[in-house]
């Protein structure tokens, strides 16, 4: 099972270190309103695909609480069928979808997790719903 914190799950983006402050940092600017994972690790982990209205603890490189976010999409789609539109959502800078698939790739190869074109990817849209421990104080960790 994942983490959680508050009875909530968490969304742990990328891996620990600059790439999740670099992601972290997007979400809470406002420009990242978007995931991708895969679904052969929701399985693995023994989780339920999350659910539009269910709150998610984004969390920082030491599993501690950096924001709030509210599922507001959850799609499974093949790898070379994800939509530009949700590419960009995601907020990374990439410029076209051929550059978002080839950096995914990349990223899940690096950490040991290939992927095909038939590969499930689990597309999550999100908006922030509290920055930092506030979100904590004032309740908004519940629903």
């Amino acid at each position: 099972m994942w983490p959680r914190i508050g009875g909530l799950r968490t969304l742990a983006l990328g891996t620990p270190g600059e790439l999740r402050t670099r992601l972290n940092t997007l979400v809470l600017a406002g420009v990242k309103t978007a995931t991708a994972g895969l679904l052969t690790e929701y399985a693995e982990e023994g989780e339920e695909l999350e659910q539009v209205g269910e709150r998610l603890v984004l969390v920082d490189g030491a599993d501690a609480l950096a924001g709030v976010v509210e599922v507001t999409g959850v799609e499974v789609v093949p790898f070379a069928e994800v939509s530009w539109d949700f590419a960009r959502s995601e907020g990374e800078g990439d410029r076209s979808i051929e550059e978002w698939r080839a950096g995914h790739a990349a990223y899940w190869d690096r950490v040991g997790t290939p992927v095909t074109d038939d590969t499930d990817i689990v597309c999550i849209r999100f908006r922030l719903v509290s920055a930092g421990e506030g979100g904590v104080a004032t309740g908004d960790l519940g629903p």
